[in-house]
């Protein structure tokens, strides 16, 4: 650790940083290479070119001052009626922001052949819930930053520091009793939790003060080539009526300041550097521990990957991973699908009818591996030289139109919830797949030049990672077509739980920073996909050699060369301040923090962020994430 010193700019540095930051140099190869306005590009050199080019353009972006969002910031000051709060949070929210509340499509959880819509709690500006409700002096404290950071937003709007300071009070009382509303981390662990599909009738009753249907005619939803949208899964009705109670029980003054912060603060990245560094000094510094702001370049890379994500992976796919790879990747899959197979088989505790059961799901999963079958067509897409915000905004109101098409249609399985780029991978327990982006298909993890033993390490576990996801906690509740519905014998289902209350127990007793234990309950579902991809994969390496005991390599034997590609991949060195958070909001044990992934049941703080860090300003569907 003391020889790999976190870089300023990052709250932690680790080998998922350290390949992200190589991937982000072969796109800003790529970026810089088309960004010229030159005769002679294609229409998507010229869209990534122009989109990466005004991102850099700080000379524009100053002199455009608050010009850009002023639009919108007048809309907001000229609210004048409670009924015309509809219509403005459904204008906002078209441009990519989400207020109060999250809208998107889903596979009815109970349903795998309709997609509906789904509506969630939202509104937060810190990590979660918690940070608003907790006594202790770290909460006070944070809190009392994070209204001082309000406050300068207000007054870098051209504020008074006395008014300044009292919409920022207002702010955190807003936050707070929405915070009261919201349903705790590990209860949403439990997926009966948060289903819970409703009339359209029947959300009014329960938020009256908000017109659901001009909302929905707002959104354009009755254009999209969909049946109307009758039913809709609400995943905290509670919520919704703490909703309901803030926006008639506030003041519009009250409303507008909510509004107002979060509208700036989403846009910060392309507004002039003043909101940008603060909007770093609290998330980044104060939250995460960064000591600087990263490279303009760099962000701007993130940016145009994630606003026009099919624009650029391609050529990343083409660059780096190559047919060889997918090849031996796609081989290196079937053999730890066969491992787990063997696996579950071999459980001593499983009746006979909840194997047959687990099987079936293990042989419908279905296997996306480094490359899409039908990419993005950004043809409608305006991209103006010189225009960051614009171009930011029109590229969000593309992908919020092209997530809402998806509602009341069947569900496009060949879709992926991350860029290509992305070093990650994710299990989507309503897909019933594994997704491998080509960006995490590169050494450490994964390199052609390595034999197997190294590769099984690193990539296998990845791989079998994701594919013990759906047989975790919350993946086993979901049936091979992706169904919530209980598969389990009444004593199965008793065994399991039993079994898995040690791994609870176990992380529960370990110290993430200062006096913060890890929650073994959030966490359980990525301490077993831990364990048991290690173990598959292991099994996968041992069936590979097939009794047979090779030469040393490098000194190291074919057991010690897969458990020390399985380190290379896991080291890392993290700053106590994204500790102190993500242990107490991320699903994932200290070892597993990872930056600048763009994933999308990330907890609100890293949505939050990422979207500060110009990663993803959508919401996703629920998926199960490394």
């Amino acid at each position: 650790m003391a020889a790999n010193p976190i870089p300023a700019d990052q709250s932690q540095w680790g080998r998922f940083a350290e390949l992200q930051d190589r991937n982000r140099i072969v796109l800003h190869n790529i970026l810089e290479s088309v960004s010229a306005n030159k005769p002679g590009r294609t229409a998507l050199e010229q869209k990534i070119g122009d989109y990466y080019s005004s991102c850099m353009d700080e000379k524009a972006i100053e002199q455009a001052a608050l010009g850009a969002i002023k639009p919108d910031l007048d809309r907001i000051a000229a609210l004048a009626d409670r009924k015309e709060l509809t219509g403005l949070i459904t204008h906002l929210f078209r441009e990519g922001s989400a207020y109060f509340f999250t809208w998107s499509p889903e596979m009815d959880p109970k349903d795998s052949t309709q997609v509906i819509a789904n509506l969630d709690q939202g509104g937060l500006g810190l990590p979660d819930r918690d940070y608003y409700l907790k006594t202790d002096d770290k909460s006070v404290e944070l809190r009392n930053q994070y209204l001082a950071h309000i406050a300068k937003i207000f007054t870098l709007l051209g504020m008074p520091q006395a008014e300044a300071d009292a919409k920022a009070k207002v702010l955190m009382a807003i936050e707070t009793e929405l915070a009261e509303g919201s349903l705790d981390r590990v209860s949403r662990r439990d997926p009966e939790k948060i289903y819970h599909k409703l009339k359209i009738a029947e959300l009014a009753a329960l938020a009256p003060a908000f017109d659901w249907r001009a909302f929905l005619t707002g959104l354009g939803m009755n254009g999209l080539g969909a049946p109307p949208i009758e039913n809709v899964d609400v995943a905290v009705p509670p919520f919704m009526q703490t909703f309901n109670a803030v926006i008639t029980g506030r003041s519009l003054d009250d409303l507008k300041a909510y509004l107002t912060y979060h509208l700036v603060i989403a846009d910060a990245a392309v507004l002039p550097q003043a909101f940008d560094q603060e909007s770093f000094n609290f998330f980044g510094k104060i939250l995460s521990g960064a000591k600087e702001l990263r490279a303009r370049w760099k962000r701007c890379v993130d940016q145009t990957d994630s606003q026009l994500p099919d624009a650029l992976g391609k050529s990343f796919i083409d660059k780096t991973l190559g047919e060889q790879g997918k090849r031996r990747m796609t081989q290196m899959v079937a053999e730890l699908e066969k491992m787990l197979e063997r696996d579950l088989q071999q459980i001593d505790w499983m009746t006979p009818a909840t194997k047959v059961q687990a099987v079936h799901k293990l042989h419908a999963i279905l296997n996306k591996i480094g490359d899409k079958a039908h990419w993005l067509d950004y043809s409608n897409v305006r991209i103006v030289r010189g225009d960051a915000l614009g171009n930011l905004t029109r590229t969000n109101e593309f992908e919020v139109q092209r997530q809402l098409a998806k509602i009341g249609k069947p569900w496009d399985k060949t879709d992926w919830q991350m860029s290509q780029p992305t070093v990650n991978a994710y299990y989507d327990a309503q897909e019933n797949d594994v997704n491998f982006p080509a960006g995490i298909l590169q050494p450490p993890f994964y390199d052609n030049k390595m034999d197997d033993a190294v590769n099984y390490g690193g990539i296998g576990a990845v791989i079998g990672h994701e594919l013990t996801h759906g047989f975790d906690d919350q993946g086993r509740q979901y049936d091979a077509e992706g169904n919530l519905r209980d598969w389990w014998t009444p004593e199965d289902a008793k065994a399991f739980d039993q079994r898995t209350q040690c791994l609870v127990d176990q992380y529960s007793g370990y110290t993430a920073v200062d006096d913060i234990k890890l929650n073994g309950k959030l966490t359980l579902g990525e301490n077993t996909a831990d364990n048991g991809g290690l173990r598959i994969a292991y099994m996968a390496l041992i069936d590979s050699l097939g009794g047979k005991t090779p030469r040393k390599t490098g000194g190291f034997t074919a057991d010690q060369r897969f458990f020390v590609g399985w380190a290379q991949v896991w080291c890392t060195n993290t700053r106590d301040e994204t500790a102190r958070v993500r242990a107490q909001v991320d699903p994932h044990s200290p070892a597993e923090f990872r930056v600048n992934g763009v994933v999308s049941n990330m907890p609100e703080f890293q949505k939050a962020f990422a979207c500060r860090q110009g990663q993803a300003m959508v919401r996703y569907p629920a998926c199960r994430v490394w």
